[in-house]
């Protein structure tokens, strides 16, 4: 069993060490930066439930909410029956983690990130820290590690996510009222500590995280690194408060030393600057940067809008949302991260089936301008503006036939024409510029091209543009011109 001192030894072996001078010499792995796509997996005991979102656990213990209504009403008071009793009910009896990793490489994908363990405390992983896990109870089985040795078939990249940091106080409403959730509580217990909720954006605020809690954070997350050796780890919210940043520098040249000695370049991901700049990857949260940055980043989100779990009411976003969204995350020098939930016996929903291989298909056909590619001069031209930011998507962004991104690889430009309604399509930052001092476009354009479209469009070069005839389509899906420079 992993200790405190073999974490410290380890996260001051070199080359790293736990300050942000050190960990500031990270440098992104290749391989990151060329995927550009991955897939996201909310799987665990909310998905038995499977009503409203993967927050079923806090909100069945908050007497205004509907999930504690529905609880009630489903199940029975939560003195009867608490979170902890849908464990039995967690039996997995359809989950094949080759299909699931199938599934995902003709989505397109090049990584994917089960969740390791949610808020609930529920450890999808053979443990030797807690016995509420997903080899000992429930389904019995190491889903994390099946799941890491059916990617191994494949050419899928092997990632992982922890959000045990928010379980301080998760369960904190349960002391409220006459439930399960009861003191005295132990280490080790699967409700504990169970804290009242603090606010959750005030970076100091109370009841502060025990040393004795953070000890269990840092030793569960980093008995996850060694015994699975993901190669990028996942932070959701709330390790920006301010009682993380000592242990989780020190997790980090821990997982970046290991990184070394495994011959992997390792990463972290992580939210509301929980780290310091440059020290790993920036993520956003349902949202994306309005402009192209000189930093690489991740955008997260669900092909559903109202959850990151299966519930039976999903809000799906449609195939072109979920398309427009890589393209313009990829325009601005990020990659897309994107979660499917999983029904609680282990099989993925249909419609979220049909979303992924749709995907996949148009990869397939326009992938060659989003795979390996990298920024342009400019990320795109057209009236529609992003807002910066995250959460950004209470309803689909709204494109017009002026709206392209761009990508560029190689000798050639790649124009992502976002909605393509109209015959003609002017490209205006392609346009010819008599100022040779202007910074806009000069190069020589030899051919263009339509990805998947088996033509050649009749182009011309003007002062208002670089002009293209288009063919008659068979897709409203975006399309992507290939544009080859001299």
């Amino acid at each position: 069993m992993i200790s405190l001192e073999d974490i410290q030894r380890v996260a001051n072996q070199g080359p790293y060490a736990p300050d942000w001078d050190s960990l500031n010499r990270f440098e992104l792995p290749r391989w990151f930066k060329e995927a550009k796509f991955g897939i996201f997996i909310h799987w665990g005991l909310y998905s038995v439930p499977a009503f409203n979102n993967e927050w079923y656990s806090r909100n069945m213990y908050i007497q205004d909410h509907p999930e504690f209504a529905h609880h009630v009403a489903t199940y029975g008071p939560q003195k009867e029956f608490g979170y902890k009793d849908f464990i039995p009910m967690f039996t997995a009896e359809k989950f094949d983690p080759e299909e699931w990793v199938h599934l995902f490489e003709a989505a397109g994908a090049r990584y994917f990130f089960p969740v390791a363990e949610h808020h609930d405390g529920f450890q999808m992983y053979d443990s030797q820290l807690s016995s509420f896990n997903s080899v000992q109870m429930g389904p019995n089985r190491d889903v994390l590690g099946e799941l890491k040795a059916a990617a191994k078939k494949t050419s899928l990249h092997f990632c992982t996510s922890s959000h045990r940091a928010e379980h301080w106080f998760f369960f904190g409403h349960g002391q409220e009222f006459d439930s399960d959730v009861k003191e005295p509580m132990k280490k080790g217990d699967f409700y504990w500590p169970a804290m009242p909720e603090p606010d959750n954006q005030d970076l100091y605020s109370e009841p502060y995280p025990s040393q004795e809690f953070l000890e269990d954070w840092l030793l569960r997350t980093c008995e996850l690194i060694d015994r699975y050796q993901p190669e990028v780890l996942y932070f959701d919210w709330w390790i920006q408060h301010q009682a993380f940043k000592e242990p989780l520098k020190l997790l980090a040249a821990f997982y970046y030393n290991r990184g070394i000695q495994w011959g992997r370049p390792t990463s972290i991901s992580y939210k509301h600057d929980a780290m310091m700049f440059g020290s790993g990857i920036i993520e956003i949260e349902r949202g994306k940067f309005a402009d192209a940055k000189p930093f690489y980043w991740q955008s997260d989100t669900a092909i559903a809008r109202n959850s990151w779990c299966y519930t039976e009411t999903l809000d799906y976003k449609s195939v072109k949302e979920i398309i427009w969204n890589l393209i313009e995350v990829v325009a601005k020098n990020g990659n897309l991260l994107l979660n499917v939930g999983p029904k609680a016996d282990g099989s993925i929903p249909k419609r979220d089936r049909e979303i992924l291989l749709s995907i996949g298909e148009w990869l397939k056909v326009n992938g060659e301008g989003i795979y390996e590619s990298k920024v342009w001069r400019k990320a795109g031209e057209g009236p529609t503006q992003l807002v910066d930011g995250q959460f950004q998507e209470d309803a689909p962004t709204c494109y017009t036939d002026e709206d392209i991104r761009f990508t560029v690889k190689g000798a050639s430009l790649y124009a992502f024409v976002m909605e393509p309604t109209k015959e003609e399509v002017v490209i205006t930052s392609l346009a010819v510029s008599p100022d040779q001092n202007a910074p806009d476009f000069h190069g020589i354009i030899k051919k263009v091209e339509i990805l998947g479209h088996g033509v050649v469009p009749q182009w011309q070069q003007t002062t208002a543009g670089l002009v293209i005839t288009l063919p008659p389509l068979s897709s409203q899906l975006p399309i992507t011109f290939k544009i080859t420079m001299e």
